[in-house]
């Protein structure tokens, strides 16, 4: 799976839908496409952090970051997921309150029904080319959703909750151009504004654990724990700690009681070979400690 590859095509995306939106909401005064326009817009600066997190992530370790820069990634996605969702979600929610409340003229509709539907169409796109790298690297969608990848579960997100958006703002103008109220249109905008705010609660309390620092998944322990005991040299498994350190990075420190007999170089051959044993299997496992104990 290439994550450069989604995250640029966002970038693309976004902004000629930003483009679009906010000429067609400057000529019609419509609000619902005006919450279209500010959402793209965020989407493109969200876009843009994601790509800055992913370079910082690959840089090399160094004294001062001894296991490499891999949550650089899960730091980025979370202020990504704070402008992209909680930010355009609260703009579009006072533009539409106040449009409710206030109702201006909406002209041109035609104009914004179509702006909608090409970026309704734009969206599932998105869709398309995330679920094509998603096949070309023998991935999933639910292994994504299950992952620690933030970014690329974001922005699979804003394209769901951008066509979620577009089905309501073309109901909203359709509304509008048949009874000419304007007070539908701010509706409108504030629904999409609560769709985007609610998605991002929840991505962010998700992005909470991985910066804090999660375990790998307990079926995933417990796997590891088995190929390890499986070992003939192994007692017995003391302890088992892990810590994700980036969507593909995971940090496992173990302690093992290796059986009585074994000379000093068999216990270091077999922590050798435990060690590339435990990597071939899990290739996230990218820094193990294996701490002998008597």
């Amino acid at each position: 799976m290439r994550p450069q590859v989604i995250i640029v095509a966002t970038v693309v995306l976004n902004a000629f839908l930003f483009v679009a939106n906010f000429l067609i909401a400057g000529i019609s005064g419509s609000d619902a496409v005006l919450a279209q326009a500010i959402y793209t817009v965020t989407d493109l600066i969200g876009s843009v952090i994601l790509l800055w997190g992913l370079y910082l992530s690959r840089r090399p370790a160094d004294y001062l970051y001894p296991f490499g820069r891999g949550k650089e990634r899960f730091f980025w996605a979370f202020v990504s997921i704070l402008i992209t969702f909680t930010t355009a979600g609260m703009l579009a929610i006072v533009t539409g309150v106040d449009q409710a409340l206030a109702p201006r003229p909406i002209s041109h509709i035609g104009a914004a029904l179509a702006v909608v539907a090409v970026s309704l169409l734009v969206s599932v796109g998105g869709i398309w080319i995330t679920l094509r790298e998603l096949r070309l690297g023998r991935v999933t969608l639910q292994t994504l959703l299950e992952s620690a990848n933030q970014g690329l579960k974001s922005i699979f997100f804003q394209d769901l909750v951008t066509i979620a958006g577009c089905a309501v703002a073309l109901g909203g103008l359709t509304i509008v151009y048949r009874t000419g109220n304007g007070a539908v249109d701010g509706v409108t905008a504030a629904v999409e504004g609560f769709l985007l705010v609610a998605t991002g609660f929840i991505l962010t309390a998700e992005s909470r654990e991985y910066l804090i620092g999660r375990a790998l998944a307990p079926e995933v322990a417990r796997a590891i724990l088995g190929l390890v005991e499986r070992d003939a040299r192994v007692a017995r498994v003391r302890s088992l700690q892990s810590m994700l350190l980036g969507p593909e990075d995971a940090l496992l420190a173990i302690r093992i009681n290796f059986r009585d007999g074994l000379t000093t170089d068999q216990i270091e051959r077999a922590i050798d070979e435990v060690g590339s044993t435990l990597k071939g299997h899990y290739p996230v496992l990218r820094h193990i400690v294996i701490e002998p104990e008597s």
